[in-house]
């Protein structure tokens, strides 16, 4: 059973395990992203040198933020790590390394990691949607993560989900929908200052009674129905998988299905029906994914 070094890149920290082909895990930890992009590769190229000794690991699966290229080793778009954006990884790490490396958008490697062995792995075709600070997602088609032309694949967060015409003010699902969004409406329906709440304490609030939180909670549920019920009739998977800390809730998928009742019960004329399911393996999901990626690659 060979085994793979795997990296997951967030914004201030980088996740790392040591994973077999059959997605079983050795070893994990994490280090502090440093301000360089010198050091941040020394401190990849360190780890996996390491790593090499210890469980003779044949190559390196990256998760990481951005437009990734996955045939370049480039990162293009904007991320909270400037610097990853230029320097090519393929070839800076395996040239270090002297191993096979392969990298992913973070969000397409979650999907893919639940596609292998979580919530979609009996599916062959899944859409898989993230809510946090934004929305993310991305598209899995027989099994394979769809990318697009433009890197943007499965970018549900920059869809419309209402425009006002008199004002020619659009808002999109990340705008609207995430959970930032919906503190932030509560703060300012308290004539609070925004960073005053955050997406778990409007949830508290709601649960103990608070009109505004409850308001504000049931149109983030319709807005999650909306964005659901429309990658359903855009793309037709079998399944829609959840992610993101909040939908570990255990009334997320519930409060959900009761919007996606009320929509399909409506004058929209649809008969296919959202099968949503939660993510299995939260934030693993990343590292199973990369290293999914780098399995479907080498062959």
């Amino acid at each position: 059973m060979r085994n793979f070094m795997v990296f997951d890149v967030g914004g201030t920290s980088t996740k790392w395990s040591v994973i077999d082909e059959a997605g079983d895990f050795k070893e994990s930890d994490k280090f502090t992203c440093p301000e360089t992009a010198e050091e941040f590769f020394d401190e990849i190229t360190n780890i996996t040198d390491k790593m090499k000794l210890k469980y003779d690991v044949k190559g390196v699966a990256i998760s990481a933020p951005g437009a990734v290229d996955s045939d370049t080793g480039l990162i293009g778009g904007i991320t909270a790590i400037p610097y990853i954006h230029g320097p090519n990884f393929k070839e800076i790490i395996g040239k270090a390394t002297n191993l096979n490396v392969e990298l992913e958008n973070d969000a397409n490697c979650a999907a893919l990691g639940e596609c292998w062995l979580g919530a979609g792995k009996d599916n062959n075709d899944l859409a898989f949607v993230v809510c946090g600070t934004g929305i993310g997602g991305a598209i899995v088609k027989d099994k394979k993560v769809h990318v697009g032309v433009h890197k943007h694949g499965g970018e549900f967060g920059y869809c419309s989900i209402n425009f006002d015409l008199d004002k020619t003010k659009a808002t999109n699902w990340s705008h609207s929908g995430s959970t930032i969004a919906l503190a932030r409406n509560v703060a300012q329906l308290k004539g609070l200052d925004e960073d005053s709440i955050n997406g778990i304490e409007v949830f508290e609030m709601c649960s103990k009674g608070d009109e505004i939180a409850i308001q504000e909670v049931n149109k983030y549920y319709f807005t999650m129905a909306v964005g659901i019920y429309n990658i359903q009739y855009i793309f037709d998977p079998e399944v829609i998988i959840l992610g993101g800390a909040i939908s570990e809730r255990t009334e997320y998928l519930e409060e959900i299905n009761r919007r996606l009742d009320i929509m399909m019960n409506s004058d929209l004329e649809g008969t296919i029906r959202p099968v949503i399911k939660r993510c299995k393996f939260g934030n693993d999901a990343n590292k199973l994914g990369a290293l999914y990626n780098y399995l479907q690659r080498e062959k």
